[in-house]
């Protein structure tokens, strides 16, 4: 009998995360899910299970070392095996003239979303070496291709994440691991929201900048992730999709 495929996703307790778990899940993918919030990471557990594969919950702080090593080793634990990953984890900075901004907030942000891709990559490659291969998506944004005033740490964040991804993926390409980014425009997600909480001027601008005329939904970038994953995109390699609505094309 063919063993099932398994993913680690952080990030996975609500948006992206979460779709990308559940449209896995529904190829028969096993997934493990990892954030920091036991309560929607477990809830995130249930709908992969409704949708036909085995899930678990690990929480997991993705800025410190000692939570990704364990985060790993859980789950190849329990499921004998690591073939993908999604590391989505991040976080959002408010808008902030830059001369206003703190060291403690550039700290956070580039530690959850730069570090926290460079340890996750760092545990799950070699155990997808031991398996023969696998694949990796990176959670960066348009941010990581464009700039954007009053958010330049974000900004920061997201391009260096397409930095690690290339690098990564020319280092692991002969062995089998296929490394990519996402780069999606304005998703519904709570983290969108937070943005432009009480600032409906930035939510008009966010969604006039696509000129599909609206923002995404989370499950619209789980299946772009899912097809990075997949074998169907086995020559793409070190590459940066823009799931943007045609933000950068503008």
């Amino acid at each position: 009998m063919k063993q099932q495929k398994v993913a680690i996703i952080t990030g996975g307790n609500s948006g992206i995360g979460r779709a990308t778990a559940v449209a896995l899940a529904k190829h028969g993918v096993n997934i493990t899910i990892a954030s920091r919030r036991p309560k929607e990471g477990e809830e995130t557990v249930k709908l992969v299970k409704d949708a036909g594969s085995e899930g678990m919950f690990v929480k997991t702080d993705v800025t410190k070392e000692d939570d990704i090593r364990s985060l790993v080793e859980n789950s190849t634990k329990k499921f004998g095996r690591l073939d993908y990953a999604f590391n989505n984890a991040g976080i959002e900075e408010s808008m902030t003239p830059l001369v206003d901004q703190r060291s403690d907030i550039f700290d956070r942000i580039i530690n959850v979303n730069v570090k926290g891709v460079w340890l996750s990559m760092k545990y799950e490659i070699p155990e997808m070496i031991k398996g023969g291969g696998g694949a990796i998506v990176n959670m960066s944004s348009v941010a990581g291709v464009m700039g954007f005033p009053q958010m330049p740490i974000y900004i920061a964040s997201k391009h260096a994440v397409l930095g690690l991804t290339k690098s990564a993926a020319l280092e692991y390409a002969r062995l089998g691991i296929r490394i990519n980014a996402v780069a999606p425009g304005a998703v519904n997600t709570d983290m969108a929201k937070r943005v432009m909480e009480g600032n409906p001027q930035l939510s008009q601008t966010l969604t006039s900048m696509h000129p599909i005329g609206r923002i995404a939904e989370p499950e619209e970038i789980a299946d772009v992730v899912s097809w990075l994953l997949s074998d169907k995109s086995t020559f793409v390699l070190g590459h940066t999709l823009l799931a943007d609505g045609g933000i950068v094309s503008r």
